[in-house]
């Protein structure tokens, strides 16, 4: 038998094996979380389906685990993709790097509140331990559509307060604690959504509307913000 006539077999081993398995970052989640918002002001996908997978990616551990959640969509191929017209309209110029680093929030053995009228980054981190951390979002001016907020309480409480027109979604795990989110879904497609994720060990971890409070007219607001 002639063995040169024979098919040779690829000695390098196919690469995209391994990827999957790479721990995804801040920055992934991001990713695929603005796609999805892209999805849903285009309406490709509703509201619902919005909510699931963004539940997914900020429940996902893997790069493998994030990639299916959009590979149904026009993923953005380059570092950055300028916001829509409808997005700039509604909540003006975003960070155009998108690479802001998130807000940090800590209570150790003391308390930290943020309240009032402040601009809300894409990420906040806030931690207690044996103490408490208010975040209240009803005067807040929000210049992203997502708004994400990892919430960790070990024998403390962070509690987060929203307004009644915007949508609201999330979940954690409790250890012998409380994690609650009072979901919400809001009527105007141009609201702002502000995802809750974390843990509460022996602690209270609570996120739900404040009635009575309503986030001003977005297009109102905006036409402010352009001169009109």
């Amino acid at each position: 038998m002639d063995l040169e006539k024979q098919p040779q077999k690829s000695a390098v081993p196919a690469e995209p094996a391994a990827e999957p398995t790479i721990r995804a970052s801040d920055a992934d989640r991001d990713r695929i979380a603005d796609i999805l918002r892209d999805a849903l002001a285009e309406g490709r996908i509703d509201a619902e389906e919005h909510g699931e997978r963004i539940d997914a990616v900020y429940r996902a551990k893997t790069v493998g685990e994030l990639e299916p959640l959009v590979q149904d969509l026009p993923a953005a191929r380059g570092p950055h993709r300028e916001p829509s017209p409808r997005q700039a309209y509604a909540y003006g110029p975003e960070d155009a790097a998108g690479m802001a680093p998130a807000d940090k929030l800590i209570a150790v053995f003391s308390s930290t509140t943020r309240k009032g009228r402040w601009r809300v980054g894409r990420r906040t981190n806030a931690f207690s331990l044996f103490g408490s951390v208010e975040i209240d979002l009803t005067e807040a001016i929000f210049t992203q559509r997502l708004t994400t907020i990892n919430a960790a309480s070990v024998f403390g409480n962070v509690e987060v307060r929203v307004p009644e027109n915007i949508t609201l979604r999330g979940g954690g795990t409790g250890v012998f604690g409380n994690f609650e989110v009072d979901t919400l879904e809001a009527t105007d497609p141009e609201a702002p959504v502000v995802v809750i994720n974390g843990y509460a060990v022996f602690g209270n971890v609570e996120a739900r509307p404040k009635r009575g409070r309503f986030i001003a007219d977005l297009h109102a607001k905006a036409r402010k913000h352009m001169g009109h």
